[in-house]
């Protein structure tokens, strides 16, 4: 179940950060969930299924192949 809290947590992330997973590697294991990859370079943000998390990236968008 997702909380309020989670929902207004956010995480920017860059270029050097890709791909983005969640939990981050920074998270504590006793709050983690299944890693899972989140999609922030398609449209520039993206929220975990899991936990709520808001991950936005900072800068430009890579582009395609």
């Amino acid at each position: 179940m997702k909380t309020d809290h989670a929902k207004l947590r956010y995480i920017e992330v860059s270029a050097a950060d890709l791909p983005v997973y969640c939990p981050m590697p920074n998270t504590s294991l006793w709050n983690a969930h299944p890693r899972v990859v989140i999609p922030v370079d398609k449209t520039g943000e993206a929220r975990c299924p899991y936990c709520g998390t808001l991950y936005k990236f900072k800068g430009e968008l890579p582009k395609g192949h």
